[in-house]
């Protein structure tokens, strides 16, 4: 049974009709084509998937269209401004943090979650902070610089 969905997507207000218990990743992809979101495996270990909702950075293999109706939903293409990359986005090419790409999106998305939280984190904050998202080319300590640059031109302020 379809369900009306409201939720505001990278600043925009949408509403769908679907079903309740379809998980974001898919409407994302496939509805939407928000292609930045990727699919990585599909059981919320690796955050391949990861979305803020609001600021909060958020698996959505594994997040129900029903879980976001009301709320702010941001995707890696909602991170750029008035075509300017975030800080963060801009310290991931600018360490070259982003070997492959496929788990960048998330990356940036949880870092960006965890400034929000923590505009000033230690070394060890940011790899707590990080631990849960796997890169699998293993260019964790260019993520980790990557995050620790952010966060001085960042300043608490987004």
């Amino acid at each position: 049974m379809a369900d009306n969905i409201k939720f505001n997507l990278n600043g925009k207000s949408v509403q769908l009709k679907v079903d309740g218990n379809r998980m974001l990743l898919w409407v994302l992809r496939t509805d939407l084509g928000l292609t930045g979101t990727k699919y990585g495996c599909g059981e919320s270990f690796c955050g391949a998937c990861t979305v803020l909702i609001n600021n909060e950075a958020v698996r959505s293999c594994q997040t129900s269209m029903k879980d976001v109706d009301g709320k702010d939903v941001v995707t890696i293409e909602g991170l750029e401004k008035n075509g300017k990359l975030h800080p963060l986005q801009a310290a991931f090419m600018e360490h070259d943090a982003l070997q492959c790409g496929y788990c960048t999106p998330g990356m940036i998305l949880t870092a960006y979650s965890l400034l929000k939280k923590n505009p000033k984190p230690s070394h060890s904050d940011i790899i707590n902070g990080m631990e849960d998202n796997l890169c699998r080319c293993g260019a964790h300590q260019r993520i980790i610089s990557a995050i620790e640059s952010a966060s001085k031109k960042i300043e608490g302020g987004f």
